[in-house]
């Protein structure tokens, strides 16, 4: 039976963590550019290479955070996260060099890789066909966070570009407070597993899927392959915006806003009420569609109707990352769920130091003075050739969870 009042706050929890993720995107540019005295271009790369050095800590302790939910339950593991969060968004906002900032992002990787452990958690409350629904409501979480977060952030930001950033702190040490009162253990005690160094390290944990169904692993690339082409969003999307369109702080928070907005509507409304109709096979399709026509519009839109044109159209992707995952949790027993996420989560975090520093190159070389050709879009474009080979391997793994007796949607 699915727990109603958990998952309500799990949402909450997950809402407040991403408003404050939200918050500092519009202003980070801002603040590269001022502590580095840096060209847009270059500030590009510059954050690519923090985007890296983030993921980089997601890989290695993803698998240590999914293992310790696994042995010490869940609850533990996020408010540990949460007040990590609330530290790193401190240390960011006081930063005085580029330095601190990237002490700032491997802070902020290392506590971000418990939301591994968010969707664990509502792994552990959920019954397997309510999945897909549930893991839909997290990313509705995750574009209300959007909604508001950046576009806060854009009118913090006229104050300067610290005041975001402490205004992160805040939200982060609250939601701490609030999860310390209310929020309970969801994994049962005969449900838990001895803690492994061996399943615990990022190797381990990626040597743990050698033993796993080929539907798992075909699903587990689908979704490493997705990762690699949505990265591209955070990765570059407010530097892209600034190049292409001239957009400043308040444009690009209200842009963004807009890019949660649509993506709330889809992942909390749209999977209910489609999802169960369309299936995984068809939402999935339908998602990757959506990016590549959305690069497409992004490339040649040259106003700010089209940009938010292109924000809408694109929303449709947050059909893919839920029906992905939900089909993969059925493939795997509920004694195992915190390491698949983990396992996955690292799969990942390997997409995602690969991603931006490539997106980011690839901007500069297509957006900078020494322009191949000015085309600031080319990012996107590369990110959806990414979105329909994550199309491929999840039609693989889709015949193989037919043989094995799942009913699917197809086309």
């Amino acid at each position: 039976m699915t727990h109603r009042p958990s998952i309500g706050l799990v949402f909450t929890i997950v809402l407040i963590d991403m408003l404050g993720f939200g918050i500092v995107i519009p202003v980070l540019p801002q603040l590269i550019m001022h502590l580095g005295h840096l060209p847009i271009d270059s500030a590009a790369v510059y954050a690519g290479w923090l985007g890296a050095g983030y993921a980089s800590m997601q890989f290695i302790f993803a698998p240590i955070i999914g293992s310790l939910s696994d042995r010490f339950g869940r609850r533990p593991v996020l408010l540990a996260a949460l007040l990590g969060f609330g530290i790193d968004y401190a240390v960011m906002g006081f930063a005085p060099t580029l330095g601190w900032l990237v002490v700032g992002r491997i802070a902020a990787g290392i506590t971000g890789a418990s939301f591994s452990t968010a969707y664990a958690y509502i792994a552990d409350i959920t019954p397997p066909e309510k999945r897909a629904a549930s893991f839909g409501v997290m990313g509705m979480a995750f574009g209300f966070g959007f909604i508001v977060g950046p576009a806060l952030g854009g009118l913090l930001g006229t104050l300067g570009p610290r005041v975001p950033f402490f205004a992160a702190a805040g939200l982060a040490l609250v939601n701490f407070l609030i999860g310390s009162f209310v929020l309970r253990e969801s994994l049962a005690p005969e449900n838990r597993r001895p803690f492994s160094w061996k399943r615990a390290n990022a190797l381990g944990a990626l040597m743990t899927l050698r033993g796993q169904s080929a539907t798992v692993l075909w699903f587990v690339a689908a979704l490493g392959t997705w990762q690699l082409a949505h990265i591209v969003y955070p990765a570059i999307w407010a530097y892209f915006a600034i190049a292409a369109y001239g957009f400043g702080q308040r444009e690009v928070g209200l842009a963004l806003g807009m890019v949660g907005l649509s993506s709330a509507l889809v992942q909390g409304l749209g999977l209910r009420l489609l999802a169960p109709r369309l299936g995984e096979t068809r939402a999935v399709a339908i998602g990757v569609i959506a990016v590549c026509a959305s690069a497409i519009l992004y490339a040649v839109a040259r106003s700010t109707p089209m940009v938010y044109l292109a924000i809408c159209v694109g929303a449709l992707q947050g059909f893919i990352q839920p029906s992905i995952a939900a089909l993969n949790s059925r493939a795997i027993d509920a004694r195992s769920q915190g390491e698949l996420q983990g396992a996955t989560q690292s799969i990942g975090s390997i997409a995602a130091i690969v991603g931006p520093p490539l997106y980011s190159g690839v901007f500069a070389k297509f957006s900078g003075p020494a322009a191949i050709v000015h085309l600031p879009a080319m990012p996107l474009l590369v990110a959806a050739v990414f979105a329909l080979a994550s199309l491929a391997f999840f039609l693989g793994g889709t015949r193989h969870l037919k043989r094995g007796g799942v009913t699917i949607a197809a086309f």
